[in-house]
């Protein structure tokens, strides 16, 4: 069940809320934040196989440097909910558990136009 949108308006002070449901066999999943899917300011992907989030961000189809996060407090099966607050400098994304990830936002963007979720989420809710 992937889902793009391409002509979303997030801007700095809005919250995105996703709330899905993880599949029990994904390896994992993604919520990717951008201008395309080639230029992407959040790549937030949490990785089962590795116990990681990983975050990113990508310009011109290159991806960047990868931030790492070991804080995986949610598993296969479950329903989780994610709010991914855009501010000016970073993306804040909080966890089910409350736990925080803060990426920057390399490419300075002020507007979000594409947003994809990609992998083993089926999307229940999505609100901006």
């Amino acid at each position: 069940g992937n889902i793009e949108i391409l002509n979303l308006d997030m801007k700095p002070g809005n919250t995105l809320k996703v709330k899905g449901k993880i599949s029990a066999d994904t390896v994992g999943f993604s919520i990717n934040l951008g201008r395309s899917s080639k230029d992407l300011a959040l790549h937030f992907n949490p990785r089962f196989n590795e116990s990681v989030i990983v975050c990113n961000s990508k310009c011109s189809d290159s991806w960047q440097a990868e931030h790492r996060d070991r804080h995986l407090s949610f598993f296969r099966g479950c329903t989780v909910k994610f709010f991914i607050e855009m501010l000016s400098d970073k993306f804040r994304v909080k966890l089910p558990d409350g736990h925080e990830v803060c990426f920057p936002n390399r490419h300075g963007y002020s507007k979000i136009s594409y947003i994809s979720i990609l992998g083993g989420l089926k999307v229940i809710s999505f609100k901006l």
